[in-house]
């Protein structure tokens, strides 16, 4: 099969498309046909080597998927030619660069019926760590006023539209050319951080979603006993104590995969109360390019890769 390899860490002219071994499925696992793979701001760190989750090449990296069945496993949930989506084995190796992934059928949901392949690959990584921090840990529902950093990206625009799903007030913070946007998602309202200081401008907030790395700042406009969902330092211990000393609640996402919150997801997309904005379909071989717009950190929504 024909997948997306790299020999070296580097910039996006290191990953190249080559002839590699087909995967073949084990017990309880399925051989997914990709029909299309999302491209993520860790797919880029990962590539880079500033965040080794792989080790050292090569590689082929990649988590988001969406396409058929071709085989199944003994044990299996699935069977050959039904369409399924998800994020297996991260933060370990899914080769998701590739025209076939074999992965753990829990690891997989059943595509939203009314999404293409293109559309249900956007979701999984970012949807996940949306729902995970927001559902999950935050347990956000009707009333609560939220939060959301980078709104307008990948996780942020998705985060935005589960919260207002779940009956949140949201305020949104982007810059001025992706307000219209965050305003067709459901923003109640939005920021722009770089003229307006959203620490005088937003007060009493029930959940802050952090995707970037502000920190501290969450304390200055969440209220007594809410919750900041950071999901680029779950692992900082500091800012944890420095949140609970506070007297709010620290919630560090470190995305998983899911199959019962991928099910849930898509079941809100099928309703129209949850849609993935694709701003570039490339073609697998053009990894390359698709990597240079995530990394460019001006994309609103999400790069996918189409694998024919």
């Amino acid at each position: 099969m024909r997948a997306i390899v790299q020999r070296e860490f580097g910039g996006p002219e290191v990953m190249r498309l080559a002839e590699v071994e087909r995967p073949e499925p084990l017990s309880g696992e399925v051989l997914v046909r990709v029909k299309a793979a999302g491209v993520n701001p860790v797919d880029v760190a990962v590539r880079a080597g500033a965040f080794p989750l792989l080790g050292e090449p090569p590689f082929t990296i990649g988590w988001d998927v969406s396409g058929v069945v071709e085989a199944a496993g003994p044990g299996a949930r699935y069977r050959a030619g039904e369409e399924v989506y998800g994020m297996p084995f991260f933060p370990r190796a899914a080769g998701a660069y590739a025209e076939y992934v074999a992965a753990p059928s829990r690891q997989l949901a059943r595509k939203p019926a009314t999404l293409d392949h293109t559309e249900a690959a956007a979701l999984p990584l970012a949807a996940l760590t949306a729902w995970q921090g927001l559902v999950d840990l935050a347990e956000v529902g009707e009333g609560d006023r939220v939060l959301v950093h980078r709104a307008a990206g990948g996780v942020g625009h998705l985060a935005v539209q589960i919260a207002k799903a779940r009956g949140a007030y949201v305020i949104a913070l982007a810059s001025g050319p992706k307000h219209a946007f965050l305003k067709e998602l459901g923003a109640d309202e939005v920021i722009d951080y770089r003229t307006t200081d959203y620490t005088e401008a937003a007060k009493d907030l029930d959940i802050v979603f952090d995707s970037s790395s502000e920190g501290t700042n969450a304390l200055k406009v969440l209220k007594p006993g809410g919750t900041l969902v950071s999901i680029m330092q779950h692992g900082n211990r500091e800012l944890a104590a420095a949140v609970e000393a506070a007297g709010r609640r620290f919630a560090g996402v470190s995305v998983e995969p899911d199959y019962a919150s991928l099910e849930a997801i898509a079941a809100l997309v099928d309703e129209g109360r949850i849609r993935p904005h694709v701003a570039a379909a490339l073609p697998l071989a053009e990894a390359g390019r698709a990597h240079e717009l995530v990394g460019s950190g001006t994309v609103q929504g999400k790069v996918v890769l189409t694998v024919e």
